[in-house]
């Protein structure tokens, strides 16, 4: 689906990403986590074509994905890490709003309103604004949202920032049946192993702007990475240590 050589990005003197190399099957929930400042939302804003890639490439089904930018924009969904809805909107149409310049008002909001109730929102909420949901209601409507158009992949950027345990644990498994339902390809940006067990079936480790691990969620316990290990259970390291292993 998503294939990355060699991706570099610098910002001023400070390189970010330091060749990037990674894959992205049909079907499969990436999972990329790292240290803050380690390179995973550029590498996502790279992806989206926020953040134009010093080098490298980044092929979307074979082919360079700037070759094919309006295809992948029509294929893509996206949910950011505070749900980002147009405040000013009310919940229907922040669901709705890619499809509203495709089909008519009506046909998208029962769309929307499917869409909201796949995510466990009733049809209340709908003429309801973002500043009259709680955080976990916003997030659930960000995800309506990301999925409203059936998309073919889907960018999750830190999914369950902000939630308690039982809220993200239920955003977790909102992400993970929609993607075993829709059979969508995923990259779900996150530092919380609890939601990459959830979530992934694969786990890319990013440090110093590299891909420094990458295997199957059940290959992370065994794996002899010592950073790696440090990561996962949450062990403090000296700062810098990391380019010393």
């Amino acid at each position: 689906m998503i294939e990355i050589r060699g991706l570099t990005k610098s910002f001023g003197a400070k390189r970010v990403l330091d060749g990037v190399d990674l894959r992205l099957a049909e079907g499969e929930s990436l999972v990329v986590i790292g240290g803050s400042g380690t390179g995973k939302s550029v590498l996502l804003r790279c992806i989206l074509g926020l953040e134009p890639p010093d080098a490298g490439e980044i092929l979307w089904r074979g082919k360079p994905l700037a070759q094919r930018r309006t295809e992948f924009m029509d294929e893509f969904g996206m949910l950011f890490q505070n749900a980002a809805l147009f405040d000013s909107l009310p919940i229907w149409r922040n669901v709705a709003f890619r499809l509203l310049r495709v089909m008519p008002t009506a046909r998208a909001r029962a769309v929307a309103l499917e869409k909201l109730a796949r995510v466990g929102l009733g049809p209340e909420v709908a003429d309801l604004y973002p500043a009259e949901l709680s955080g976990g209601m916003r997030k659930r409507a960000g995800l309506a949202r990301a999925i409203a158009a059936d998309p073919s992949v889907i960018f999750f950027d830190e999914p369950t920032t902000g939630l308690d345990p039982i809220r993200a644990a239920a955003i977790n498994t909102l992400i993970r049946g929609i993607v075993d339902e829709t059979g969508a390809s995923a990259i779900t940006i996150t530092h919380d192993m609890t939601s990459v067990r959830a979530i992934g079936d694969r786990v890319a480790l990013l440090d110093q702007g590299r891909v420094r691990w990458q295997g199957g969620v059940g290959e992370i316990d065994h794996a002899q990475d010592e950073y790696l290990q440090d990561f996962v259970a949450g062990r403090a390291r000296p700062i810098g240590s990391q380019s010393q292993d």
